[in-house]
């Protein structure tokens, strides 16, 4: 047992390596891309399905509430968190417009729209940024393994290179927590 946590470690730790070596640069577009999206108005729509629903709900309770600094809150929204509208768009047209509906509904040209899947397959989180482009607005895909065919579609693909599904949710929660602490520091400065 010992040695299996020892190589799962090894194994995070890796994936980590290969974060801060291949992703850095498009983790710091994304940080400008937001900074001027949030900073002159526009609003942040996140989703995803299972750990990545998670991932969208803790990316966004960090921006309307705070990372690190006291601030005002970010424009933000999960679109993971409301039952009555999940369950009401998935029976009346499909789980695979449970997001895509809510785009439509909410999403103005200039916000940004980040899909989460460690797939990158995800077919609900694909269509919904399809129309999140169709309808003017920044995409982004925080994805795994190969980047599936939401990297294809996006403005800025970050693809944790790892097939392991664990792993790769290990390194989008790290990859939030940067995003979230170089993007209160370039909104608000470096005060605490």
């Amino acid at each position: 047992m010992i040695e299996e946590i020892k190589s799962q470690i090894h194994s995070h730790q890796k994936v980590m390596e290969s974060i801060g070596q291949e992703l850095s640069p498009k983790i710091a577009a994304v940080v400008e891309l937001l900074a001027d999206a949030l900073g002159n108005g526009k609003k942040l729509l996140v989703m995803g399905n299972g750990g990545s629903a998670a991932d969208a709900q803790h990316l966004v309770a960090e921006l309307v509430g705070r990372f690190k600094m006291e601030r005002r809150g970010l424009p933000a929204i999960a679109l993971t968190t409301d039952t009555s509208i999940l369950t009401a768009i998935g029976n009346d047209y499909g789980f695979e417009n449970i997001f895509s509906r809510q785009i439509e509904a909410l999403a103005r040209p200039g916000d940004v729209v980040v899909g989460i899947s460690t797939s990158g397959t995800s077919k609900n989180v694909y269509k919904a940024l399809l129309v999140a482009d169709e309808l003017g607005c920044r995409t982004i895909g925080l994805l795994g393994r190969d980047g599936g065919t939401i990297a294809e579609i996006v403005d800025v693909p970050i693809t944790v290179p790892c097939d392991d599904t664990p792993r790769v949710q290990e390194g989008h929660i790290t990859i939030i927590h940067i995003l979230c602490d170089l993007l209160e520091k370039r909104l608000f400065g470096e005060r605490r």
